[in-house]
């Protein structure tokens, strides 16, 4: 076989299906990024949410023996919202990130995954495969980075002179040894918007971030939020956006190629104040096709909570003091007192009092004391 004359094939028939970059890279080990992954582990930078096993995140051949190469894949998504519905005063809105607008892209891109595949196979039976989308134990940026997709920025996203970072990334390791493609070189240059944009210091320098940091991903954590996180995260209820939107490279970046990447207004851009006790069936019917919904409605309500607060939304003061008085959960009753005392109603406190005799929980016991504080000093 020609591996060289078969790339050119998979490239034309990648534009068929729906692929907008397509690259490829050797299978071997990412040393660098072994490097850099020791260090955020020593320094706690990580999320969690990763595959912890470095070797793994590192080696191709650890996920398919005999790995040869790497095909990786860049899907570009729309940045800009037609029909935006507005926050108004009684109907506050909060904001799903672009990343998270449409069908859940790992649903997209595993589809464009499994025809490429297939395509493979009708040519080569005997090659063997390896694909993923985000939750694979590859470093989708690493790879798009090696296979010549684009460059890492200092906002810790891919950078494609075609599209900017508003690309969705998957990747599939196979035995087939093709001719790797050349990496972009790095043209972030001297600029270092996103990290002085950063809303909570989590870019700690270019291209390291600290997750733990990061809005991102405190708004899919579960647990309570510290407050300087809080004031810092607005109305996101769900991802950010900042250090994608404040960079001079996707200025101008806004691209509608794929249907189902299309953002339905009313459900990126939600009603807050529903959101405070929808069912889960109704979260799941509603939120469920989006990828922002893989944590379940809790994170989701809590998020709204902090973004009723940041309104100062009066209007939601009935929705949460019936939160406060009868949520079975902790975080959600806690974040509900917290916000109460933001919004600044004074005529709330003996509301807060009450609640503060009956609440056996000992953070949320903490939360109405910080409320009262705020509406009493």
């Amino acid at each position: 076989m020609d591996a060289g004359k078969f790339k050119k094939e998979i490239i034309e028939y990648s534009k068929s299906i729906g692929i907008d970059k397509i690259g490829f890279a050797s299978a071997g080990v990412f040393e660098e990024l072994k490097e850099r992954l020791i260090v955020q582990q020593e320094r706690r930078f990580q999320s969690g949410f990763e595959e912890p096993d470095i070797d793994k995140r590192t080696n191709p051949e650890l996920l398919l023996p005999k790995a040869k190469s790497i095909i990786a894949i860049a899907l570009a998504y729309p940045s800009k919202m037609k029909d935006a519905p507005k926050s108004t005063r009684n109907e506050r809105r909060g904001i799903f990130c672009r990343a998270s607008w449409g069908q859940d892209y790992h649903h997209v891109l595993r589809d464009r995954l499994q025809k490429l595949e297939a395509f493979i196979l009708e040519k080569v039976p005997s090659a063997k495969m390896k694909s993923m989308v985000d939750t694979g134990e590859l470093s989708d940026r690493a790879v798009a980075e090696r296979a010549g997709i684009g460059w890492s920025g200092k906002n810790c996203a891919i950078l494609t002179p075609e599209f900017g970072s508003y690309v969705y990334l998957g990747e599939m390791i196979t035995t087939i040894p093709f001719p790797p493609d050349t990496p972009i070189e790095d043209q972030c240059g001297t600029c270092n918007k996103c990290v002085e944009a950063c809303p909570t210091g989590a870019l700690v320098q270019g291209g390291q971030l600290d997750s733990n940091k990061c809005v991102a991903f405190l708004t899919q954590t579960k647990g309570f939020l510290k407050e300087e996180y809080r004031v810092k995260i607005g109305n996101r209820i769900y991802g950010c956006d900042t250090c994608q939107t404040v960079c001079p490279k996707n200025k101008g970046m806004d691209f509608h190629f794929h249907p189902e990447m299309e953002p339905d207004p009313d459900i990126v851009k939600p009603v807050l104040k529903p959101l405070l006790h929808i069912s889960n069936r109704d979260f799941k019917e509603k939120f469920g096709p989006i990828s922002g919904s893989w944590r379940g409605k809790k994170p989701i309500q809590r998020n709204a909570i902090i973004a009723l607060a940041h309104f100062k939304d009066e209007s939601a003061i009935p929705d949460l003091l019936l939160l406060l008085k009868s949520d079975p959960r902790p975080v959600i009753r806690g974040t509900a007192a917290w916000a109460l005392g933001k919004i600044g109603n004074k005529m709330i406190v003996n509301e807060l009092e009450e609640a503060k005799i009956s609440e056996i929980d000992e953070e949320v016991h903490k939360e109405i004391e910080a409320g009262l504080m705020m509406l009493t000093k």
